[in-house]
Order: structure tokens, then sequence, then C-alpha cells
């Protein structure tokens, strides 16, 4: 079920609403860094981590980071994907809200999850725009804390 966010990005005023209230609960957590998931998680990580005054850390697909880097593999309904981050860019005593478009099954956002947990760093929560909570996505994502602008039941 594919959500478009297309609208969403091409209003001013509606995107910067969206960052500023994906932002705002995790202000006064000392978010150090926000990681966000490729490929739309990017255009929603970057804002937030400017509003947040927190470095970004990419997550990729395999192969597509240029440095060293760490690796988990999960399972999707019809096979195995992965997801990389560089192995230098957290360090312990970071604070990381971890951020993406869509909370689906909750998959990948899992696997970016123990990537990051991998780390030793403060997984401090995730964000999402989008929550397809009839995918049941959120049971994956352990005791961390979730916060969604959008919640579809």
């Amino acid at each position: 079920m594919f959500k478009d966010i297309t609208p969403l990005l091409i209003d001013a005023k509606l995107f910067a609403g969206a960052v500023e209230r994906m932002a705002a609960p995790y202000r006064g957590e000392g978010i150090t860094r926000v990681v966000a998931i490729e490929s739309r998680g990017f255009l929603l990580g970057a804002p937030i981590a400017v509003a947040l005054g927190a470095g970004l850390v990419p997550i990729r697909k395999p192969g597509k980071l240029p440095a060293a880097r760490e690796r988990v593999e999960y399972a999707l309904e019809y096979g195995t994907d992965a997801v990389e981050i560089h192995r230098d860019a957290l360090a312990p005593g970071d604070r990381v809200l971890l951020v993406d478009d869509v909370l689906a099954t909750g998959g990948t956002a899992a696997a970016a999850g123990r990537l990051v947990g991998a780390r030793g760093v403060a997984l401090v929560g995730y964000g999402f725009l989008i929550e397809l909570a009839f995918l049941g996505g959120r049971a994956r994502l352990g005791d961390a804390r979730i916060e969604a602008l959008l919640r579809y039941s």
C-alpha cells in the first residue's frame, strides 16, 4: 500500500509544519543524531535534524555508502534485504532519533534499530510521518518511543 507524500513535500507550509510536528516530541531529549532510512526518510530526517540541532546519519541499502560500514540483514515477506550505516557515524553517548516516512510491517525500521543499537548509543525513539497501524509494525520496534503524525487503523 503506497502512500504518496509528494503533495506534502511541494507545499512549503505543510512540509514545514510536518517537520516541526515530527521534531516537537523529541525537543529537550538531547538528540545528537537523526538517523534517516533510505530514501524517503532522508527527505524528512534532514530538516528534522536541523530543527533539533543534530547531525544527520543515513542508513542505506547495501553498497551505497562509501566508507567502512556495518550491515544488518532482515527478512521480508518475499526474501531478505539489508541496511548499512557508516561504522564511524555514531559514537558512545550519542542520543539517536530514527526517522522514516512510513511505518508499515516494521521490518526495515526494526533492522535499522538493531543497527543503531549495536553501535552502543541510546535509541531515544522513532519518528514517522505515517503509521499503517493495521500492519502491526509497532510491535517489532521494542520498547522505544514511537511517534507518528498520521495513523491509519
